[in-house]
């Protein structure tokens, strides 16, 4: 079946995928669009674990600003190029990351980035609490590492369900795009301000 131009550029459009790689998943599932798509996206996950290496030194910087007034946050999400950056993709994933901060108030970028002090002290509270709840000395550590996985997931960007689709964690929601674009995308940094913090 012969592809059309008109053809690579409707899945061009709607996957932000380059021409050849959308001349090649409409050859392999013959012109059938959503296959198409299915094809680019589990090939594109697995390009996106490939680029890990690479350094990704253009972004965009998100921002959001709550209705209130009293809390914003300005998120850098990095890109290998500059024309990922300018994608509506790459900026919309940009600005649902600085609204999730906001309203999900993570203290670090991933759970490497956590001070170690922060989680000593998280540490020794779990272990005071679970003392005082007399349970077997041989369980405690256990019993602790469980309970400062979860709170990791409460604090680490990466980690936390994400605001709009909980069934997916933001690190999910990065490596899509990441996936959809064939960059690899990071989030750098983020900065989160309250009226009165």
């Amino acid at each position: 079946m012969a592809i059309t131009a008109a053809q690579v550029k409707e899945l061009r459009d709607r996957t932000g995928a380059g021409m050849m790689d959308c001349k090649k998943a409409l050859e392999e599932t013959s012109g059938d669009m959503e296959a198409a798509i299915d094809f680019l996206r589990s090939r594109g996950a697995a390009k996106a674990a490939k680029r890990e290496d690479k350094s990704a030194n253009e972004g965009f910087i998100g921002t959001y600003v709550h209705h209130s007034g009293k809390v914003g946050v300005m998120v850098e999400l990095n890109c290998e190029t500059d024309f990922v950056a300018n994608t509506d993709d790459f900026q919309q994933l940009a600005a649902d990351l600085a609204m999730h901060i906001a309203a999900s108030r993570p203290i670090s970028v991933s759970t490497d980035s956590i001070p170690a002090d922060e989680v000593e002290r998280e540490r020794a509270v779990y272990m005071a609490q679970v003392e005082e709840e007399g349970k077997p000395e041989n369980i405690r550590e256990k019993i602790v590492d469980g309970k400062l996985g979860k709170w990791f997931k409460d604090v680490a960007l990466l980690e936390q369900p994400f605001v709009k689709n909980p069934d997916k964690t933001i690190d999910q929601l990065v490596t899509e795009v990441s996936a959809k674009t064939g960059e690899k995308i990071e989030v750098a940094r983020f900065s989160r301000f309250s009226i009165g913090d």
